[in-house]
């Protein structure tokens, strides 16, 4: 099935960039990064899953448009975004004699986009990059934006830059090839957007769960696009976290970082770990009178109907995972700072919340 088109743009003075939301697009790379000022090589950065399943494509569609193609392969999963591969990176980046006429093709998931956009904000003190998601929460989150970065042991996205990209392209039929775990957990950021700024958009989500857990192409376009613009208002407004608005994008970050750190990055898919966590987060309002019990059992009810899980194991430790959000980006002074809603469709950046609050909000 082929859906119309859409472009979002985002706009930021001299680094604005147009996001291209279609289906069967992905062939038209070659023809995005050739059009681009002064470029005449293409590194494409993907993970050993999905150079199996589309990097033939882009390569052909690079390399179609006269362009200079090499491919740099990482081993899948959330392990990639290390110091280590990053160093490797740089090195491959080095032999192959990449330098401004170059553009960093980043195609793959959340992983991919991070670490490849990381490496291109770094070497050569910055080089050119578009991002090309293949992963549902790598189209509505990771790859708009221009956040970069790489883990450390313990804390997520530690190390990192913001750069944004020249391009973002999302062909909406690549979602047909995700696991069904792996479009799931996409979905939890979809149902952030709703919550933190788009009440409307939520009750859209709740009303057509039919046509999410379908894959329909044409209400997913819609449902990315929706996401890309929610997106890039609040990056237009506060591209480097400056005025707190960025901040917004975070619910349920706070407690999803925890669960990441504490269970090992691996056990939970990151949106699983925002699902619990955006659940926590709600609870926690509720306990400071912010926000209904009703509006913290709609998020449950439709992050329970698009197969996501809302608890931790009764048995796992708690506490641990406290300490662990004072490791939080957000965090003050050793002081939790949590993005709180007030109802669906609004969220607000809430400080000094005791430490037994938080635990117990976990529960």
């Amino acid at each position: 099935m082929t859906v119309e088109s859409t472009t979002v743009h985002v706009g930021l003075a001299e680094r604005s960039y147009d996001i291209h939301i279609g289906s069967d697009n992905l062939p038209t790379v070659g023809e995005l990064v050739a059009g681009l000022e002064d470029v005449t090589h293409a590194i494409l950065i993907t993970d050993s899953n999905v150079r199996e399943l589309y990097g033939e494509t882009a390569r052909k569609s690079l390399s179609s448009a006269n362009l200079q193609v090499d491919i740099m392969t990482v081993p899948a999963g959330e392990s990639s975004k290390s110091a280590g591969i990053a160093e490797e990176l740089w090195k491959q980046l080095l032999s192959l004699g990449a330098d401004r006429k170059s553009v960093i093709v980043a195609l793959g998931g959340g992983v991919v986009g991070d670490l490849a956009g990381f490496v291109a904000a770094t070497y050569g003190r910055g080089i050119r990059f578009v991002q090309i998601p293949t992963t549902l929460l790598a189209t509505v989150d990771s790859s708009v934006g221009g956040k970069v970065g790489i883990n450390l042991p313990g804390a997520k996205n530690m190390v990192g830059a913001f750069w944004q990209p020249q391009s973002v392209l999302i062909d909406v039929n690549v979602l047909q090839s995700l696991p069904a775990r792996d479009y799931h957990a996409g979905l939890a950021e979809v149902v952030k957007y709703g919550v933190i700024q788009d009440e409307g958009f939520f009750s859209r989500l709740e009303n057509n769960v039919g046509l999410i857990l379908d894959r329909d192409p044409e209400f997913m376009r819609d449902v990315i696009a929706r996401c890309c613009e929610l997106k890039a208002y609040v990056v237009e407004n506060d591209e480097r976290e400056t005025t707190g608005l960025r901040a917004i994008l975070n619910y349920g970050h706070t407690f999803c970082h925890a669960i990441e750190a504490c269970t090992g990055y691996g056990t939970y898919m990151h949106g699983e770990a925002v699902a619990i966590g955006m659940l926590c987060a709600s609870r926690l309002a509720e306990s400071l009178n912010r926000i209904t019990a009703e509006d913290t059992a709609r998020q449950r009810d439709l992050l329970e109907q698009l197969n996501l899980p809302i608890d931790l194991p009764a048995d796992f430790e708690r506490e641990p995972m406290v300490e662990a959000m004072k490791k939080d980006k957000k965090a003050e002074h050793g002081k939790i700072r949590f993005i709180l809603p007030s109802r669906i469709g609004h969220v607000e950046l809430v400080d000094d919340v005791e430490d037994s609050l938080a635990l117990a909000a976990f529960n």
